[in-house]
């Protein structure tokens, strides 16, 4: 996570766009009349192609209509600067998060609490827009969602005749049986600091309580308290990863995995596009990570990928509307969770890869929790404690930074 405007002055510049311009989508001449340009801004560089593709489509359907796909780097800190500059792309994707909830808050993006669309959506994932906003109207779209998974090679279990564990117990067993095989049982890449969150993720949620958040705002809780068992069991999974963590970033991490330089991968699921591209025919299983030895308890770490959310200052609301209409679709959304191996928001839309097929169960059954670090604002930067907890793997002072940090926040308020 990087540091970005604070929330005060951020929310001050905010407000004045609802007087101003918004995005720099505008009308381009060609040889038929006049074409609208939009533009649509993502945080989803792994799925540009994708959309380029989608757009390709949508453009031959819409002659009048070009989409510009725009993805910068550190794209969130990005779309922050251009709200404050009241430069406001036409239609937003990104996560259900806490950058979503302050441009939620301060009136960036149309209310589309009545639009006939959310009918089709998951209400669970719909749900999560409200709580991570703590407002009663929705502001987007829930498109796609992801999970946090531990991913493994099912050809490296079956040479170890490993199953896969259902309970902390029963994890910590099969990374031992791994490391005295002589192999590795996890691949880290802390190179990059945001990838100490999906395992952090996936332990905090699993035990820090349902109201852990709602009791921290409310200052009945703290860190230190509701998040020592996932801090604890954090370090415990860093004895069993590989030389040289520190010296790998994410892309490392997929290629090597693909090579069978692990046999887990404590990742998720958008990793695993990356991993088949550097291995097609490697064999790989999913399975949600059994943080406690309750595994009727698990639950799977689940939230909203990609959201749409439409300018509420665009010059050309009506485009934007049909180019999220569009891809609402059925069958492009399928295109997108196909090629993402995400889960769709969509209700009538499943995720047939067989590779996921560990996952569905939690699915079915509605075990799911959302993603601890949404509702964590990107000042409070858990990934870097995250990272500097992987080198000196002090619980003590990591909680107490986040204490510290979230203290800050709430003064700021």
């Amino acid at each position: 996570m990087k540091r970005t405007i604070s929330f005060v002055v951020f929310s001050t510049l905010a407000f004045s766009v609802l007087g101003a311009c918004g995005s720099k989508s505008e009308e381009a001449s060609n040889g038929s009349g006049n074409k609208v340009k939009i533009e649509f801004f993502h945080y989803k560089p792994e799925a540009k192609d994708t959309f380029d593709k989608l757009i390709k489509k949508f453009e031959k359907e819409n002659p009048n209509i070009d989409v510009v796909n725009v993805n910068p780097p550190e794209a969130e800190t990005v779309l922050k600067t251009r709200v404050a500059k009241r430069d406001i792309p036409d239609v937003v994707g990104i996560g259900a998060d806490s950058t979503f909830a302050e441009l939620s808050k301060v009136g960036v993006f149309e209310d589309v609490t009545k639009a006939p669309e959310l009918a089709n959506i998951q209400p669970a994932y719909v749900q999560m827009l409200r709580d991570v906003t703590e407002l009663d109207r929705v502001y987007a779209i829930p498109y796609a969602a992801n999970a946090d998974g531990v991913i493994y090679n099912k050809a490296i279990f079956q040479e170890l005749g490993l199953t896969v564990p259902k309970t902390w117990d029963e994890l910590i067993e099969t990374a031992e049986k791994i490391k005295s095989s002589g192999k590795t049982p996890f691949y880290f890449t802390f190179k990059d600091a945001w990838t100490t969150l999906p395992v952090y993720n996936a332990l905090a949620a699993n035990t820090q309580g349902d109201t852990f958040f709602k009791d921290l705002n409310k200052g009945k809780v703290t860190f230190k308290e509701g998040h020592k068992e996932a801090a604890e069991k954090f370090v415990r999974l860093l004895e069993y990863g590989h030389k040289d963590s520190f010296g790998k970033g994410y892309n490392d991490g997929n290629v090597a995995f693909a090579k069978g330089a692990s046999a887990m991968y404590l990742q998720g699921i958008w990793a695993i596009p990356e991993i088949k591209k550097a291995n097609p025919n490697i064999e790989l299983g999913v399975f949600p990570y059994p943080v406690t030895n309750e595994p009727t308890q698990t639950k799977l770490v689940s939230g909203v990928d990609l959201l749409l959310a439409i300018s509420k200052t665009s010059h050309h609301q009506k485009e934007a509307k049909k180019f999220v209409d569009f891809l609402l679709k059925v069958e492009n959304a399928k295109a997108y969770i196909t090629e993402q191996n995400a889960f769709s928001a969509i209700k009538q839309l499943s995720q047939d890869d067989p590779t996921l097929d560990g996952l569905k169960e939690s699915f079915v059954k509605g075990a799911l929790v959302d993603f601890p670090d949404h509702y964590i604002p990107p000042s409070v930067n858990l990934a870097n404690y995250l990272q500097q907890l992987t080198h000196d793997k002090d619980v003590g002072k990591f909680l107490k930074a986040l204490d510290a940090e979230w203290t800050k926040v709430q003064g700021r308020k």
